[in-house]
């Protein structure tokens, strides 16, 4: 049943877009330059519609105000315009229109014939079936809560420890969290998520998407669904299905409550979000929202044959970022985040799709210029993943000095040497020390480079030290999704094994990647569940997977690994060596009557500095870092010089052991191991310089320079003692004995 009479509508205003509750009221906003008419339908408890037509038009935003809507008013639209696909005009009043300004979203799509424009039997034909029934609606919010003095908690690039994770992947399978908040924004606001970041010594957490998505209808009818969430269809609204209370517009108030205990805790908030496209895919797509609101104005249409999409994700639509109302989407959504919802932060994924302003890739496009003359979204953490599937789109290095950028470069350079790839010596070195080579010539410092060895995309740590090839059968593709390109090394077994040796060494790659990880310069990023020993069963692409098998298993946690990445990031912590705000220059630093060195040497094996015949050794794969304390050059909030103890740092990706000869006493006298991955090297005995060092095949270890008299180790270094000491004596002594 519907109604059709205007009822109670006052003229309200054409700003803000969006459905805008004040205390007294709501003002309903739409943008649409293709519209000849809008309706508001407003939806009571039992799905009665009503209809309201918008009159008031101004820069064709179609607005009113109703004095009697209160929040947790169910909503849509009707837009009435032309409807000629052929020149990309979709206007279909028969299709009940999600706000694309919705700060709340309530049911889900249910796939049925009516979403869509056309009728399946002959696409040429319009199919004027009412979707109302099917489709998901806005909900109009209450704004108002309780902060408690909530604020950013701004921290430095630098000290930065970013945590990449899914809101139900983290927290469904937690014993420690009530049933009821599993799977929740609750779940991760609860004290044993947070304690768990705050123990690995995480300072902000990076969210798979939470902006409301879809499910796919071909991942239902397989019985899976869109676990990822890189199918947006509301750039305001949190997912509803992460809200614990089925009240409408729960979800805003969920979601505000766990940024403030995340706040509380002093962690930042980074969302994952996609501006790049939306839920409504190519011409064949479902009309949900935007398509049938301004198809022209909200997506990028071929050129000369208007009735396709341009594809730049891969997705079958591209957000139309040249156009000022798309813009104005995207920035308003950015900035409500930010100003409304505490967030400290995004991460864009395919970036390079919003810089394309006509065709290529451009840095100065106008999204970039929008972002940084914007006095609020410019000031919070810009991640962009640099890369789309268009034409030019790998951009890794090329973004606004303004702009972080997920290193893929890193992940493939570290994987390769730790693997044993021949020729990665020189581009590991290069890699571990900010990437001066792609950041540097922008302005940019090292912080530039997130750093990262797993994402949500591709094989956990354990897979990636676990597997050659992926194992995606479940997917239900033929095995045919995912990379097959993995950069991966199964160590002798593909998958499960119960070699002790294999699991063994297994166990020590992964200790490697993470202290290479966390003591690399610039921002170290986790996967969820990685410091856990997260399995995935070899399969590299769970993007449909909302099972077991992609949720973190707290059960089967892999508790020593846990201690050894707390205790490695205790140890970046406390050391600004690893944590430097600039690039190394090679310049001598003078200490005191010594002689003087640079900030950084690199040093062969035999205890000398690196030659550049060593470099071009295709089998180099072992080789030492030292890192000068007195040589970082900056200054701390205090205005006092940064300075530091003397690291050295030796990476040994040999199948066999390498005796190191530690360099001579103008760098230090004598060290101290604070980091064995393999367990060996560890004591409390200082090593004196042009001793020798026995490092076992495949391992890390790190020494700081001693200081007479002996101080206490600090709690890194314990923790790292313990951690090593308890949980590879055994297999380390065997290892040690077959090596001698």
């Amino acid at each position: 049943m519907e109604n059709t009479e205007h009822g109670n509508v006052w003229p309200g205003s054409a700003y803000p877009l969006g459905a805008t509750y004040d205390g007294n009221g709501t003002n309903f906003a739409l943008f649409s330059e293709a519209a000849e008419r809008v309706e508001l339908c407003l939806f009571d408890d039992h799905g009665t519609e009503t209809r309201l037509e918008l009159t008031e038009v101004d820069a064709f935003v179609w607005h009113g105000f109703l004095p009697q809507v209160q929040p947790g008013q169910r909503y849509g639209y009707r837009v009435h315009g032309p409807y000629d696909p052929s020149n990309g005009e979709r206007a279909n009043p028969n299709k009940l229109l999600l706000d694309p300004y919705a700060k709340a979203t309530t049911g889900h799509i249910e796939w049925h014939p009516s979403l869509f424009s056309y009728d399946f039997n002959d696409p040429t034909q319009r199919n004027d079936e009412d979707s109302a029934p099917h489709a998901m609606l806005g909900v109009v919010i209450n704004p108002f809560f309780d902060w408690a003095g909530d604020r950013h908690p701004r921290t430095a690039y630098p000290d930065t420890f970013v945590y990449e994770a899914h809101v139900k992947g983290l927290t469904e399978l937690n014993p420690a969290i009530p049933e009821d908040l599993r799977g929740t924004y609750g779940g991760i606001a609860h004290p044993a998520t947070i304690e768990h970041l705050q123990k690995l010594g995480v300072t902000a957490l990076e969210l798979m998407p939470v902006h409301q998505f879809v499910h796919d209808d071909t991942l239902e009818q397989k019985g899976l669904s869109n676990y990822w969430g890189y199918n947006t269809i509301g750039f305001f609204a949190p997912h509803n299905d992460y809200a614990g209370n089925g009240d409408l517009g729960q979800q805003v108030q969920e979601f505000k409550a766990m940024v403030r205990e995340l706040h509380t805790a002093g962690i930042e908030v980074i969302l994952d979000v996609v501006y790049n496209h939306t839920a409504e895919g190519n011409h064949l797509g479902p009309t949900l929202s935007m398509r049938g609101i301004d198809n022209k104005a909200y997506y990028r249409l071929v050129d000369d044959d208007q009735q396709h999409y341009m594809d730049y994700t891969g997705t079958g639509n591209s957000l139309n970022a040249g156009n000022p109302h798309s813009l104005q989407l995207i920035m308003d959504s950015l900035r409500y985040w930010v100003t409304e919802m505490h967030v400290d932060g995004f991460r864009f994924d395919l970036a390079s799709t919003l810089a394309r302003e006509f065709y290529d890739v451009d840095k100065l496009s106008t999204f970039f210029e929008l972002v940084q003359q914007d006095p609020v979204v410019s000031q919070v953490k810009l991640i962009a993943e640099p890369w789309d599937v268009g034409p030019g789109g790998y951009q890794v290095g090329n973004f606004p000095p303004q702009w972080t950028e997920w290193n893929g470069k890193y992940r493939d350079t570290v994987r390769d040497f730790w693997r044993g790839e021949p020729s990665t010596l020189g581009e590991f070195a290069a890699r571990v020390t900010g990437s001066a080579d792609l950041y540097e010539h922008s302005g940019r410092r090292p912080v530039a480079s997130i750093n990262f060895v797993t994402a949500h995309d591709g094989f956990t740590l354990r897979d990636l030290v676990s597997y050659n090839e992926k194992h995606n059968d479940a997917n239900g593709e033929n095995n045919n999704d995912g990379e097959s390109h993995n950069r991966s090394y199964n160590l002798g077994v593909e998958g499960p094994t119960d070699d002790p040796a294999i699991l063994e060494l297994r166990s020590r790659q992964q200790r490697n990647i993470i202290a290479t990880l966390l003591l690399s310069q610039g921002v170290p990023m986790l996967l969820h569940g990685d410091e856990l020993g997260r399995t995935q069963q070899g399969n590299n692409n769970v993007y449909a997977q909302d099972s077991e098998l992609s949720w973190v298993h707290w059960d089967d946690a892999d508790l020593s690994l846990v201690e050894f990445v707390a205790a490695v990031a205790r140890l970046r912590k406390e050391h600004p060596t690893f944590r430097r705000s600039r690039f190394f220059d090679g310049r001598p630093v003078r200490r005191g009557e010594g002689e003087p060195l640079s900030d950084i040497v690199w040093l062969s094996p035999e205890g000398d500095a690196m030659v550049p015949e060593d470099w071009d050794t295709p089998l180099g794969r072992a080789v030492g870092m030292f890192l000068n304390g007195q040589g970082i050059r900056g200054k701390d909030a205090r205005g006092e010089r940064i300075s530091d103890r003397n690291f050295i740092v030796f990476f040994n990706a040999n199948d066999e052991p390498v005796d190191f000869v530690l360099p001579s006493e103008e760098f230090s006298p004598s060290w101290e191991v604070v980091v064995d991955t393999a367990g060996i090297a560890v004591s409390v005995e200082p090593r004196h310089a042009e001793s020798t060092l026995h490092i076992l095949p495949r391992s890390t270890v790190v020494l700081r320079a001693w200081v007479e008299p002996a101080p206490d180790l600090d709690t890194a270094v314990a923790a790292s003692l313990q951690v090593l000491t308890n949980s590879n004596a055994a297999n380390s002594l065997s290892a040690k004995t077959e090596a001698e």
